[in-house]
């Protein structure tokens, strides 16, 4: 058994037949981590002891993980990777933590984000830039970047996330892993720290697309302690993972896909779909080409911008260094708030709080958030319209590679606007949504990214399965440059 590309289903059957302890795949995990944290800068916090207490042994049970560093873990370093919260310990668990606790699966650390999951570059946090493992002079992506990294590098089988507007599936695109993001409220976020509670989701990365079933099985269901969260559909997600495809429909959107000049690495990637959807096609499902009015596409990206920092800034509110974090002392309240936020947020973290209180202005709301909200309603309308006679969307996940370290920014600009930002489409609906990988540029992997209708789970994970079946790209690691 290969640690590094082993699954969980890999890992279960060695643990299962003796082949290796519980501890020793800790300590495995362990070694690797500290290992790579020079190079990519993955974890925050890499715990010492292997600890699991399963409150019975399950598929889990033994199995190492990382988390994501905006959930909260009792007696744990949590820090959002931000300054204004580089000293908290919480007292509380969230419901994801919790119920991977009892399944006995084994965190092995806290993982890098952009502060307060704010961002998409890897690039913000507080403990430094995330690398991406195929190629440490690139990123990895966010705002799940450490986690991300710590799969890709074949550290652990499975890290959970959180995905706001691609933070999950994106950097899954850049790390040639599987990144799926459950419909909203399928995953409890009690103790999630929350960014924009409307367009937030618990999101996993994974070694294959089984093993985001797997991992959500264990997490699903309802949760006394967030009223958004879904009862349990009941489902074993890995029991419809093999089914045939055939006559199924899929669409692409037209405009996402279409340039008049394009960069090699662009054209590249558009070559490597258009073979892809020639692949599905003769699974015996069908590919159409969907148009969508351009000027609705254009306004995903600045929609989401306008309603993600309204719901942050009243949201982050409360890290005043009063009740709990970082504190920067004042002679009064207001200057411990002020010195405290001045001190303890980037700029990047500034600017959108900015931005949200602008838009939050009684005499800007109408004109601003409630105009977001309509261009999101309109997009969700349209999707809604769409799925009554699709299956999923199917896209690329990005308009190419990983970008080079310095090339990344939070700045909007029209160069492929729509291509790089179509996957809030999945936040602003809470539509289930998976990328996984199809190819390499560059020698750089790349995603597929596919979106259906929610409470469509089941379905979704067993056409991404079928897909994953037909390209190959199960329990690659970065290095493996031939698979």
């Amino acid at each position: 058994m290969e640690y590094k590309k082993s699954t969980i289903e890999n890992l279960r059957e060695a643990l299962d037949n003796n082949e290796v302890t519980g501890e020793e795949l800790f300590n495995e995990a362990k070694k690797l981590a500290e290992e790579s944290q020079k190079d990519i800068n993955a974890f925050v916090t890499i715990l010492d002891k292997y600890k699991s207490r399963p409150k019975k042994k399950g598929i889990l049970t033994d199995i190492p993980y990382s988390l994501k560093d905006n959930f909260s873990t009792t007696g744990i370093l949590t820090t959002a990777s931000s300054n204004i919260l580089k000293n908290y310990v919480p007292v509380y668990d969230a419901t994801v933590y919790k119920k991977l606790k009892d399944a006995g699966a084994v965190l092995v650390g806290k993982t890098v984000l952009d502060e307060l999951a704010m961002g998409g570059t890897g690039t913000t946090g507080h403990t430094g830039v995330v690398l991406n493992p195929w190629d440490k002079t690139r990123l990895i992506g966010g705002s799940s970047a450490g986690s991300c990294a710590s799969v890709a590098a074949g550290i652990v089988p499975f890290s959970i996330g959180s995905d706001t507007g691609d933070s999950v599936r994106k950097p899954a695109s850049y790390g040639g892993v599987v990144g799926f993001k459950p419909t909203y409220g399928r995953i409890s976020r009690y103790g999630l720290f929350a960014f924009a509670s409307s367009l937030d989701h618990v999101a996993l990365l994974t070694r294959s697309v089984k093993d985001a079933a797997i991992v959500t099985n264990v997490l699903k269901g309802e949760d006394p302690l967030d009223m958004t969260s879904l009862k349990d559909d009941g489902l074993d997600y890995t029991l419809n993972l093999d089914k045939s495809i055939k006559g199924k429909k899929f669409f692409y959107i037209k405009e996402a896909c279409t340039f008049d000049k394009k960069s090699d690495i662009l054209e590249s990637t558009l070559n490597e779909f258009n073979k892809l959807l020639d692949k599905i096609r003769s699974l015996g499902a069908t590919v159409d080409e969907v148009s969508i009015d351009k000027d609705l596409l254009n306004a995903i990206y600045p929609s989401y911008m306008v309603i993600s920092c309204a719901e942050a800034t009243s949201n982050n509110s409360n890290l005043t260094g009063i009740p709990f974090g970082n504190r920067i002392d004042g002679s009064t309240y207001e200057e411990i708030m002020f010195n405290t936020r001045t001190e303890g947020f980037s700029e990047l973290i500034k600017r959108r709080f900015v931005i949200g209180s602008y838009v939050l202005q009684k005499e800007n709301q109408d004109k601003l958030f409630l105009n977001a909200c309509r261009v999101r309603r309109m997009i969700v309308d349209k999707m809604h319209e769409l799925f009554k006679t699709y299956d999923a969307l199917i896209m690329p996940a990005s308009g190419g590679i990983a970008p080079k370290l310095g090339e990344a920014s939070d700045v909007l600009s029209d160069e492929y606007l729509i291509l790089e930002n179509h996957m809030a489409i999945g936040n602003f609906g809470g539509f289930p949504s998976i990328t996984l990988p199809y190819g390499f540029v560059n020698s750089m992997p790349i995603g597929v990214n596919i979106t259906s209708n929610i409470l469509k789970d089941s379905e979704l994970l067993n056409i991404a399965k079928q897909i994953e079946d037909l390209l190959g790209y199960i329990g690659q690691v970065a290095g493996d440059k031939n698979v």
